[in-house]
């Protein structure tokens, strides 16, 4: 489910790359979940060519899932398919973390790698004919450069910045009757097993994992073609509206070609790592961050997915080969290196035989997440309030005022004002209790619940983002106001 102020912005950056058109189909999916186009036409109250062409452009961009829904059909009819949309909210989020995406490619690949990239940012989803071309155009060098581009875009996939993009609209089929009968006698399991309809629509349009970052050797061929084929495409221009229907199909073959997109994913996984170690570094020290980061490194290339509770397990003797690759990591020895694993939450292995770690990620992120929120509340309430939501974070169950009050030292009266004020405020939760005995007293008992207190300041985050971006939105058109008084001046 997606915040209110998550979907205002969401929105907001679909009207600014995409014009209003395309945010009204947005803020429809987001608002009212997946949906067919007669529902979204009805919704908006747009044409039907006006919200087949946004769905489109939506999906060309990875903002928009299309995906089939089989239906059974009425007495003696065919079973129906059906064609749903699904908006696919973090993949618009992901737009404005762009500028630092481009940032971590020009970093590790170079200019000619960010180039390329940031090609695939701009329109979406390209093929390698059209990754070609617009290099060549971009470069000024003409047939020399393809095979540089050739270099780069591997490259790119080889680092798994860049991935093949999913199926259009893969079909989903209703469960069976045994499965249907399998979750009816056992809803336990049911439930653990249990996946929405859309996350089995987006598991059903990846590609399989050993296609998902194959370059097929068809560069000769898209050279060629990329030659006698005149484009539109322009370094720095969107395409026209009539290539994004047949841009999987090579004019000159007629076969379809592969369309390459972004992988976000990769990139999310990087940033969370940097993240992790940087807190370690602070929260225990830089033994443990040299070999944390170590480990993390050794992890991505065996993740097929992005991990946030553990890290793939590793042998001391791969961690320690690369820890001494690292700044700082030279001078540690085996016995250091285990013991910075065990600063790090790890368990120490049964067997020396098999010696293998696994960092507990989540609990960094969660130490990293109730430090974060601590700082809210310290400038937001005051040192008190900090004082009493530290206490509650680490007692992570109920507690009654009285114990706060003097466990932290503050008078009773002004405590309870401030936990009022973190509850009104949605930091905390608040139970009565009411003792029955030879005189009836009532207890006020607190505690944090942190899904949906992590929630809540996400919401909060999403609400400083719109207003920062409707600011800078504002000072630039008042700029450009001053500009054309002053042209008009002279």
């Amino acid at each position: 489910m997606v915040s209110p102020h998550g979907i205002k912005l969401a929105v907001y950056l679909i009207s600014s790359y995409f014009g209003d058109l395309n945010a009204k189909v947005c803020d429809c999916l987001l608002r009212r979940g997946t949906q067919t186009l007669y529902q979204v036409v009805s919704s908006t109250e747009l044409t039907r060519t006006n919200v087949k062409n946004c769905l489109l452009v939506l999906i060309h961009h990875n903002c928009v899932q299309a995906f089939a829904l089989q239906q059974p059909g009425g007495f003696g009819e065919e079973p129906k398919v059906i064609t749903q949309y699904m908006a696919l909210f973090d993949n618009i989020i992901h737009k404005l973390r762009f500028p630092k995406f481009i940032e971590i490619v020009s970093e590790e690949m170079g200019k000619e790698c960010e180039e390329i990239f940031e090609g695939l940012l701009q329109h979406g989803r390209l093929t390698l004919t059209e990754i070609i071309e617009r290099y060549k155009e971009a470069s000024k060098q003409g047939d020399s450069s393809a095979d540089a581009a050739r270099d780069s875009f591997n490259s790119l996939v080889n680092a798994r910045f860049v991935e093949r993009c999913p199926a259009p609209d893969p079909l989903l089929e209703p469960p069976a009757a045994e499965e249907t009968a399998a979750k009816k006698r056992g809803a336990k399991s049911a439930k653990i097993q249990a996946q929405t309809m859309e996350q089995q629509a987006l598991a059903a349009a990846a590609p399989m994992e050993s296609m998902r970052f194959l370059v097929e050797d068809i560069w000769n061929d898209s050279v060629e073609r990329a030659d006698k084929r005149t484009t539109d495409v322009k370094c720095g221009m969107k395409r026209k509206q009539g290539d994004l229907e047949s841009n999987t199909k090579d004019s000159a073959t007629g076969k379809k070609e592969v369309l390459w997109r972004a992988n976000f994913e990769e990139f999310i996984r990087r940033l969370r790592h940097k993240a992790c170690v940087a807190n370690v570094k602070v929260r225990v020290n830089n033994d443990a961050a040299v070999v944390l980061a170590a480990t993390l490194e050794l992890s991505r290339h065996s993740e097929t997915k992005l991990r946030i509770d553990n890290s793939v397990p590793q042998s001391i003797n791969a961690i320690y080969d690369e820890v001494i690759k690292r700044e700082g990591g030279l001078g540690m020895d085996l016995e250091r290196i285990r013991a910075s694993l065990d600063d790090l939450g790890c368990e120490a292995p049964l067997m020396e035989i098999d010696e293998t770690y696994s960092v507990d990620l989540k609990n960094i992120i969660e130490q990293a997440r109730i430090e974060e929120v601590e700082s809210i509340v310290l400038k937001r309430y005051g040192r008190e309030a900090y004082r009493m939501f530290r206490l509650l974070s680490k007692a992570d169950r109920l507690v009654e005022t009285d114990k706060i009050s003097d466990t932290t030292f503050v008078e009773k009266k002004d405590a309870v004002k401030i936990l009022f004020k973190l509850w009104k405020d949605d930091y905390l939760e608040m139970k009565k209790v009411i003792a029955r005995a030879a005189k009836q007293s009532e207890f006020i008992l607190w505690k944090i619940n942190k899904q949906s207190l992590w929630e809540h300041i996400l919401d909060e985050m999403y609400h400083a983002a719109l207003n920062l971006r409707l600011r800078i939105t504002h000072e630039k058109e008042q700029e450009k106001e001053v500009r054309h008084l002053l042209t008009k001046d002279d």
